[in-house]
């Protein structure tokens, strides 16, 4: 009887193991099946975003001669938002992209060159401030580890979120810009924003940060 028994079991282990591999390949197939559903609703989401903003203007393209480099940065774009607006990402024109990026700061403005992504440049006149932040939309660091740049692109204010390979080099790049948007009163700009509402305020600032 014993070998009538152990073959009896063998015969439903074998079984046991035919349905398995039935219920792994259905939930697998299941699995990518919802991957693939996430995947087409960000990609819908992500075109419905440009589509609303279609209206903004072509990004600026460096001059010819643009000047002498004041700082390069080497490192990564990590997107835009409106500014104030952390996780309301920008994606029209490919600011939505990120990349690796050569940033170079002249007298001109900052060039920004992005292998594989659109390049773009943001003219002098068209700055407002640079700060210390620790994240913008998809992108979240330690507090200070995101150089932010906040510029004027047709009837928009934008942030625009940079991380440098050399982190400590960033500070530099805070004093260089905010130093370029000064004007010759003695203020610049800043951008702050209420936690309540989440909107942008704009404050003067003396030369030496109080606002007032």
């Amino acid at each position: 009887m014993t070998p009538l028994i152990n073959l009896h079991l063998a015969a439903e282990q074998k079984s046991a193991d035919v349905t398995d591999w039935a219920g792994r390949i259905g939930w697998i197939v299941g699995l990518l099946l919802v991957v693939a559903l996430v995947y087409w609703l960000m990609r819908e989401g992500w075109k419905w975003r440009g589509t609303l903003q279609s209206d903004l203007p072509e990004l600026p393209t460096a001059p010819d001669d643009p000047g002498a480099a004041r700082l390069e940065m080497s490192g990564r774009y990590h997107g835009s938002t409106t500014a104030g607006h952390w996780l309301d990402r920008i994606v029209a024109h490919g600011l939505g992209t990120r990349s690796k990026a050569e940033v170079t700061l002249t007298d001109a403005g900052i060039d920004v060159v992005r292998p594989g992504a659109n390049d773009f440049f943001i003219p002098a006149a068209r700055l407002s401030e640079a700060r210390l932040d620790k994240g913008i939309a998809g992108k979240v660091l330690t507090e200070g580890g995101l150089l932010i740049i906040t510029w004027h692109h047709g009837d928009r204010l934008i942030d625009s979120g940079f991380r440098s390979d050399r982190a400590a080099e960033q500070a530099s790049w805070v004093d260089a810009v905010n130093a370029m948007c000064r004007p010759a009163g003695g203020t610049a700009p800043a951008v702050t924003t209420d936690k309540k509402t989440d909107s942008t305020t704009h404050h003067p600032i003396t030369t030496e940060g109080t606002a007032r």
